[in-house]
């Protein structure tokens, strides 16, 4: 499983999301104009952030991508263990039944005391699995209140009609002058409040 990548494309979908609801609001704002305040602008101002950078230098998603990396690590490790453990414990199980050293009844109770363990390790992978999907899931969500709330004080000077997220080539040409990308890092990193659990380890480490 490459983590990297799912955080990667969640971030996407999150500014995804953010750039869909502001042109719904926009849009539910001109349609509720008369016909004459819509003819009356003409001009449409338009900027695009660069979601690569967005992921590579905002400190929230470096703080969060490595909370999550962590914790994905740790599940697989855990997982790893259990794993092995029952494998051994299956693989010495027949060794010893080869051996003719249990008796039936012996070996019918250590078979299914083995099976047992087998579903404890399946539930126990889809507790974990679960529980990193609701973290990546909350992740996702408050980037993307973050980026909506400081794009929501950042245009309100800036009069933007709509702001695009550019990713790879979703966007197949954008001019340069359009690219708003440093400013809105710039206002997100300054907004940005240190997650409590990186800046514990950081304050220990000094």
């Amino acid at each position: 499983m490459n983590k990297k990548n799912i955080f990667r494309t969640l971030a996407i979908a999150a500014f995804a999301a953010v750039a869909m609801t502001s042109c719904d609001k926009s849009k539910s704002q001109v349609d509720d104009k008369e016909p004459a305040a819509q003819t009356a602008s003409t001009a449409t101002k338009i900027a695009y952030v660069e979601v690569d950078s967005i992921m590579s230098q905002y400190k929230f998603c470096k703080d969060y991508s490595l909370i999550l990396q962590k914790k994905g690590q740790n599940i697989q490790n855990t997982l790893a263990q259990k794993q092995q453990a029952l494998e051994a414990a299956a693989a010495n199980f027949q060794q010893k039944v080869q051996q003719n050293a249990y008796t039936r009844e012996q070996a019918q109770s250590i078979q299914m005391s083995l099976q047992k363990q087998s579903n404890d390790l399946q539930a126990l992978n889809q507790r974990l699995s679960g529980e990193f999907q609701t973290e990546t899931e909350k992740y996702n969500n408050a980037l993307r209140d973050s980026i909506q709330h400081y794009l929501a004080l950042y245009n309100k000077d800036k009069k933007y009609t709509l702001i695009l997220s550019k990713a790879g080539d979703n966007i197949l040409y954008a001019d340069k002058a359009h690219d708003i990308t440093n400013e809105v890092i710039a206002g997100l990193n300054k907004a940005y409040k240190q997650v409590p659990a990186e800046k514990a380890a950081t304050e220990k480490k000094k």
